[in-house]
């Protein structure tokens, strides 16, 4: 068996019949690893973290989880194996509360919420702060903090983040990556979509660059955010850095 926790092979993806966005995307990720995925638009960055979660079906290749295929399995099938998910857009309840949302994320677990509420807010103590409030008053920081919050609940052995700093604030972009890598750091693997090409590769340990549906390179973090090639096709004059 792979020591790798997670490996997508060859992964053909789309949306509409005949059309692949993915066009054999290959990635692996190890315990305790964060992964970021770049590239210009329309690469298939999300498209290959939302095939992993199962919100988009694969047509060819192979996604296993500890050498056991999941391809295509459904997502509360793969959130009972410890697979977390938190996608860009509308990642909170807003109607429902702070705690409530929180609540959501342990569905399959009600019984462990004393323990995992401790083990969030740990993470994020603004939570607990805001736990009577309605999550569609408080701010995109605040918002991603209850998505990525929920995900954690269920306390999963991978996270898949799609683009968590997407519309934040610079403050609150440097909040999430901080956290991002803290989450990591207490060994939850992660995978990461990140429109922050320079951020993300500043806190990632490996990355992958995808263009056109296809791998283009891919390296730790920190050498991709140095490469000449990657700063000129994709990250352009905010990639130079000292």
């Amino acid at each position: 068996m792979s020591d790798q926790l997670l490996i997508a092979d060859g992964v053909v993806a789309g949306y509409l019949p005949g059309v692949d966005i993915l066009r054999g995307v290959d990635l692996t990720l190890a315990d305790g690893e964060l992964i970021g995925i770049i590239g210009p638009n329309g690469a298939g960055k999300s498209t290959l973290i939302k095939a992993i979660f199962g919100l988009v079906p694969v047509r060819d290749g192979l996604v296993t989880l500890r050498g056991d295929d999941i391809s295509n399995l459904a997502a509360h099938e793969l959130v009972a194996l410890g697979v977390g998910y938190v996608p860009q857009r509308a990642n909170v309840f807003p109607s429902l509360t702070v705690e409530d949302n929180l609540r959501m994320g342990l569905y399959l677990d009600p019984k462990a919420w004393d323990e995992r509420l401790a083990a969030v807010v740990e993470i994020f103590p603004l939570l607990a702060d805001r736990s009577e409030q309605r999550a569609g008053y408080l701010s995109g920081g605040e918002r991603q903090m209850v998505a990525i919050g929920r995900a954690l609940m269920m306390d999963p052995s991978i996270l898949l983040l799609d683009e968590p700093s997407a519309g934040l604030s610079p403050a609150n972009q440097d909040l999430v990556f901080e956290r991002v890598r803290d989450i990591a750091d207490s060994g939850v693997s992660i995978i990461m979509v990140e429109q922050n090409a320079r951020r993300c590769l500043q806190i990632a340990d490996r990355a992958y660059v995808l263009d056109q549906g296809r791998n283009a390179h891919t390296g730790p973090g920190r050498d991709l955010l140095h490469d000449p090639k990657v700063i000129d096709l994709y990250l352009g004059t905010l990639g130079r850095v000292e």
